[in-house]
């Protein structure tokens, strides 16, 4: 049975102040943004199977993005990608001759793509599986072409803490918990090439129980503090009427 704690009200009033500042932040460096690979929820285990979002932001001034291209390294031997569909958009898994997943492409078809300019991005859903038992991270390279025939590499890994100018998405892994057969992002369904999975990012059951039980702590939390501010205005109230009623006793 899960327990849910309740913060103060000045420390859930801190939070919500901190996650609005994250998001105008996030909002504002969307344009300027490389790609990167997102885990929405607990990151995948080693060795299970993870789901992955990759987002990709234009940032071609009179060219929009047209095709991205995932390399995923033959090392990690991963068997298995699929891809939830975008709307307009192909997508297409490459294996090699040891049925090992190469490539995941996206294509847009005509007016489909990401439009040109510094406000706008996709999100590309994939999952993959099985994830290397023996790496912590595992990289991606994108390649981004645009629609005048640009091409954007995103490829180069990081090393130390200065960021390259076209740095590779990176996906961090969990330690195997010795409990997971599909790992985090959901079952991993067949393992043939070019098939898509459907629900929202791919997330498991229990990441969205658990969103869902958040939000419902939130809520309820909202609901006692209003309950609690209108207790405190009737008593307020309450006590002026006495007040009132006794200093006219006394004038009489």
């Amino acid at each position: 049975m899960s327990t849910h704690r309740f913060p103060t009200l000045a420390a859930r009033g801190g939070a919500v102040a901190a996650a609005l500042g994250l998001t105008l932040a996030a909002g504002a460096g969307v344009a300027s943004a490389h790609v990167t690979a997102n885990v929405y929820g607990d990151a995948p285990e080693k060795g299970g199977y993870g789901a992955i979002t990759l987002r990709v932001p234009n940032e071609e001034e009179q060219a929009g993005t047209t095709k991205i291209e995932v390399t995923v390294p033959a090392e990690y031997k991963i068997s298995s990608a699929r891809t939830k569909p975008v709307p307009g958009w192909d997508a297409t898994v490459e294996k090699n001759g040891s049925d090992v997943v190469t490539k995941v492409t996206w294509t847009a078809s005509d007016g489909n793509e990401i439009p040109a300019g510094l406000d706008s991005y996709q999100e590309f859903d994939l999952q993959l599986g099985a994830l290397p038992a023996d790496a912590d991270t595992i990289m991606l390279p994108t390649k981004q072409t645009y629609s005048d025939g640009t091409v954007s590499n995103w490829n180069q890994p990081q090393s130390g803490d200065a960021e390259p100018e076209h740095p590779a998405p990176v996906v961090e892994l969990a330690a195997a918990s010795g409990g997971h057969s599909h790992g985090a992002g959901g079952s991993h369904g067949a393992h043939g090439s070019g098939e898509s999975a459907e629900g929202g990012h791919g997330g498991s059951g229990d990441n969205a129980e658990a969103a869902a039980n958040a939000t419902d702590d939130t809520a309820r939390w909202l609901g006692g503090a209003g309950l609690l501010v209108g207790a405190l205005g009737v008593g307020v109230g309450a006590g002026a009427t006495l007040r009132a009623r006794k200093a006219g006793k006394a004038d009489s």
